[in-house]
C-alpha cells in the first residue's frame, strides 16, 4: 500500500539478505512511500546474500557495516548522510542470529562464547547503532528508530534459545536510550514483536512448522506476514506516529492476548499423549 508517508524522508535499513527477510519487504514498501534509503548488513551478508540486488532495484546505496563493530557503524552513518543527503530520519534494526541455535545447542548446554556472540549480533548491535547515532547527531530531531523482536523475550517458547535472552536485552535497550533520545532528540525507538515468520534466520529455530502453525491457529486474525510487519514499519516511521516510543508494538494477530482458542486446542487435542 502507497500513502506517500514517508515522502522526502531518509532512512537506513539493517539486515536484508534476501527476498525472505522481512528487511526486504520493510525496504521495498519504504521506497514506495517516498523514502531515500540505504542498505547495509553485514560484509559477508553482502557477499553472500541477495543484498545488492535489491540495492539495484530500489535505486539504493548497498554500505557493508559489522553493526558489532563501532568503527563500521561510523562510516556506515557517514556514507548514508552524505548519499542520501542529510540527517537520517527513520532506522530499522532487523538483525538477529544464535550460533548455538544453529549448532544445535540446547538452552541447559550452551557454548557461552556463542552466547556472548548472540547477544552482541543481536542486541548489543541495537546500543551501538543508537549510541554511535547520538554521538554522529546522525538522527534528525524527530526521527524514528524500530528494532524487530518476538514475544520469546516475555514467555518461554521451546526451542527459541538464547534468542529469547537476547530479544529481552534487546527491548529494555529500546526502552532506555528511548527516554534519552527522546528527551534530548525527541527521537521515537520502539520494537516490533512480530507473529513467527518464515525467514532465512527462522527457519534454524526448532519445530518453526509447529510453531507457526499453532500461532496461526491461536491469533484471532492469524499470523502477521513479512508485508503487514513492513506496513506498521511505515506507519511507525511516518509523522503520523510523533508520540510513540519506548514501546513494544505487538503485530501478531491478537496471539499475545490470548490464552487458548477453540482451533489451537484442537490441534493440542489431535495429538497422541506420548507424543505431547
Amino acid at each position: 500500500m502507497n500513502y506517500h508517508l514517508l515522502q522526502g524522508k531518509r532512512g537506513i535499513v539493517f539486515g536484508a539478505l534476501n527476498n525472505m527477510s522481512i528487511a526486504w519487504r520493510v525496504a521495498e514498501r519504504c521506497v514506495e512511500n517516498g523514502a531515500k534509503i540505504t542498505l547495509t548488513n553485514s560484509p559477508a551478508a553482502v557477499r553472500m546474500g541477495e543484498t545488492t540486488e535489491l540495492g539495484v532495484k530500489l535505486n539504493a546505496e548497498v554500505i557493508a557495516a559489522d553493526a558489532t563493530s563501532v568503527e563500521d557503524l561510523e562510516n556506515l552513518f557517514a556514507q548514508s548522510m552524505e548519499v542520501l543527503g542529510g540527517k537520517i530520519d527513520f532506522i530499522l534494526h532487523s538483525i538477529g542470529m544464535s550460533p548455538n541455535v544453529r549448532k544445535g545447542r540446547d538452552y541447559d548446554d550452551l557454548d557461552y562464547e556463542l552466547l556472548e556472540k548472540t547477544l552482541n549480533v543481536s542486541a548489543v548491535s541495537f546500543h551501538k547503532t543508537l549510541q554511535t547515532a547520538k554521538k554522529m547527531d546522525a538522527i534528525s530531531d524527530g526521527g524514528s528508530v524500530v528494532a524487530l523482536t518476538y514475544i520469546a523475550a516475555q514467555r518461554t517458547f521451546c526451542g527459541y534459545n538464547d534468542m529469547a535472552d537476547a530479544k529481552s536485552l534487546l527491548e529494555s535497550i529500546a526502552r532506555s536510550f528511548g527516554y534519552i533520545y527522546g528527551k534530548d532528540k525527541g527521537v521515537r525507538i520502539n520494537t516490533i514483536s512480530q507473529s513467527p515468520t518464515v525467514t532465512t534466520a527462522g527457519s534454524g529455530v526448532k519445530g518453526m512448522n509447529n510453531l507457526l502453525d499453532f500461532s496461526h491457529k491461536m491469533a484471532p486474525l492469524g499470523n502477521a506476514d513479512a508485508d503487514d510487519c513492513a506496513d506498521y514499519c511505515v506507519a511507525m516511521f511516518s509523522d503520523l506516529t510523533r508520540k510513540v516510543t519506548m514501546q513494544n508494538l505487538f503485530n501478531d494477530g491478537g496471539f499475545s492476548s490470548m490464552g487458548m482458542s477453540e482451533a489451537a486446542i484442537r490441534v493440542v487435542s489431535a495429538i497422541p499423549e506420548a507424543a505431547q
